[in-house]
């Protein structure tokens, strides 16, 4: 499994700035995921983001600069997409991705237990 070690420490920082909210790492999706009470929110993988936002605002994160859409079985899957580097350097950038991921996460189905 390869991912990006400093933009994984980079997420957790982040993430431990928010209170009231139970962070738990797991691998993954090939990367490491970071869940969010339960629900995946946002997975690191190689040295891009894998974000997970609310499907209602696929036009306004589609024209985002470094976003990349996911796929899996030939199909496009809502609600994710990847981030190349380019599109979270700036640090606002980076506040962009990760306050999508944490808004949706309020509203977002958790997986069901296997």
């Amino acid at each position: 499994m390869a991912y990006n070690i400093e933009l994984a420490d980079k997420v957790r920082e982040w993430l431990a700035n928010i209170h009231d909210i139970k962070i738990e790492e797991k691998k993954m999706f090939g990367g490491l995921a970071f869940l969010v009470n339960d629900k995946m929110c946002i997975n690191i993988s190689h040295d891009n983001l894998m974000c997970r936002y609310n499907p209602d605002r696929e036009e306004e994160v589609a024209e985002k600069n470094g976003f990349l859409p996911m796929i899996m079985r030939g199909k496009q899957l809502k609600e994710y997409c990847y981030v190349e580097p380019i599109g979270f350097q700036k640090p606002e950038d980076f506040e962009y991705w990760m306050r999508l991921c944490l808004e949706y996460n309020n509203i977002a189905k958790a997986s069901k237990k296997k």
